[in-house]
């Protein structure tokens, strides 16, 4: 994992790091066959070897052939050197098999080093035809080779992406009403389906310390060529609860055991997996009602990516009212820490109808990322260029730019002030109509502005005047009755050196 570091260390992820993340392309495939069937081998089976290394963790086959103007056909599956791994015949034409899932038609489990065949079935071909084919082979050989369930971006091009982080099904304890009405466990579906009704351009389902669900959602990525299906679990340990996200791999979860003395145990095999962590409603009490919602957990929080500062469950109680994080997270910014500001709903129950708390989609984390696909929402949720729509609209926007004397900073960024230096503030809006910016943090007192109500789709120009001090100022978006309607991320400031 991209560590966010505390003011004063090693530099921290920026524009260059997360380009150069997005940039780094697959691995270049590992090896290739290639073949020609002929008429010969109408109605026959072909078995064709190739070598799987040690330390391997998913294999991905990319099978293409010529002939099909001709009718020509070519079924493919495969076979480990210990059992039969999967068919798909003519329906897929990439596939990968993993230790943790596998696309659909294949077998998940752990990867054999030794011959493996491609398993080639020809149902028809010419007498006079040839169809020459080709196996592209990729080994992944760690966790942090793993993308994401879909091959390519669902969609090309920055912009704002919407999604909800924080969200349960059947794979632990969600329910919901089934077909006689009565309540049961709610099957993984019914919230992909409430995510893409409400407009989500990406989910996370995030089970109680389990990885049984990440296999459904490689089997619906398909399905859902608008939105990104992010494998996460909530960590659920008795010292605080926090969401992995991005990873399939195995991670401990029982905190203060043999198994995962420190939270740092747990870090050590989230990071080596190339997943975040978020800290998940850490303004609740933790006790009887619910052992470890709160987050009492020794934490290095150099290590940590985000805080869940809005949980949809404090809601019913208002984005600041009892329970919310957002006090938890300003405490850990003030300690000079860079920690971005996130929104779940924990939704146990996909259908809920609106406007209830805890829908899915209330609140949504809206994310500024390269393009839409899993690399892209977790750098972008490392970045910090993210705002909470508390309200789970469509529409609404906050984007902040700072200047200053060349230097450029949006949410999650840094400016290095001198003492009288100007920053000029650019907030971009939408759908806040009547609404009014606010700010917070340290630096709000050296804001040179007032906050009339906005116009719809109004851009405004701020000033602030630095005091050459360390320090963060985050700007909100709030209601005409002071509710809370747009939450943002802030911008570090620090002496010019």
């Amino acid at each position: 994992m991209t560590r966010l570091w505390k003011w004063g260390s090693a530099a921290p992820i920026g524009a260059l790091g997360v380009a150069a993340l997005l940039a780094s392309p697959a691995a270049a495939q590992d090896l290739t066959l290639a073949g020609v069937m002929t008429h010969a081998d109408l109605a026959t089976y072909r078995e064709v070897p190739f070598k799987v290394p040690a330390g391997v963790s998913a294999v991905t086959v990319e099978f293409d052939y010529q002939g099909k103007a001709e009718r020509s056909v070519i079924d493919l599956g495969v076979r480990d050197p210990i059992r039969f791994r999967g068919w798909s015949g003519g329906n897929k034409a990439r596939f990968t098999v993993a230790d943790t899932w596998a696309t659909p038609s294949y077998l998940p489990g752990p990867i054999p080093a030794g011959e493996w065949k491609l398993i080639l079935g020809v149902p028809a071909i010419r007498p006079a035809s040839k169809a020459p084919y080709t196996a592209k082979i990729w080994f992944e050989r760690s966790p942090k080779d793993f993308r994401g369930f879909a091959a390519a971006p669902l969609k090309d091009g920055p912009g704002w992406y919407r999604g909800d982080l924080h969200l349960h099904t059947a794979h632990s304890d969600g329910s919901c009403a089934a077909q006689s009405g009565q309540r049961g466990p709610c099957p993984l579906f019914r919230t992909t389906e409430a995510a893409a009704a409400r407009g989500l351009d990406f989910i996370a389902v995030t089970e109680h310390n389990t990885t049984s669900h990440h296999q459904a959602l490689a089997e619906l990525q398909p399905y859902y060529d608008r939105m990104v299906l992010i494998p996460g679990r909530e960590i659920t340990t008795f010292q605080g609860h926090a969401n992995a996200l991005g990873t399939t791999a195995p991670l401990d979860f029982q905190l203060g055991g043999p198994r995962a003395p420190k939270l740092g145990t747990i870090l050590d095999e989230l990071e080596a997996a190339g997943g975040i962590i978020s800290v998940n409603h850490p303004g609740l009490p933790s006790g009887e009602a619910c052992m470890g919602c709160g987050w009492t957990a020794e934490t290095d929080w150099s290590r940590v990516a985000a805080i869940e500062a809005i949980n949809g469950g404090s809601l019913k109680f208002g984005a600041e009212g009892p329970g919310t994080g957002i006090p938890f997270w300003e405490a850990r910014l003030n300690a000079g820490f860079r920690l971005t500001g996130v929104g779940g709903s924990d939704n146990h129950d996909g259908p809920t109808p609106l406007p209830q708390t805890q829908s899915v989609g209330s609140p949504t984390t809206v994310v500024h990322a390269e393009n839409l696909s899993q690399p892209a929402i977790l750098a972008g949720l490392r970045a910090g260029r993210v705002f909470v729509d508390v309200e789970g609209t469509a529409d609404r926007l906050l984007d902040v730019t700072a200047t200053a004397g060349g230097q450029t900073a949006y949410m999650g960024g840094v400016l290095k002030l001198k003492p009288g230096e100007t920053v000029r503030i650019v907030v971009a809006t939408a759908g806040i109509a009547g609404g009014h910016v606010a700010f917070a943090g340290p630096a709000k007192g050296l804001m040179r502005a007032d906050t009339p109500p906005f116009a719809e789709g109004e851009t405004r120009t701020l000033l602030m005047t630095a005091d050459g001090s360390k320090g963060w100022l985050r700007i909100d978006v709030r209601g005409p009755d002071g509710k809370l309607w747009l939450l943002g991320n802030p911008i570090y400031l620090e002496p010019a050196s």
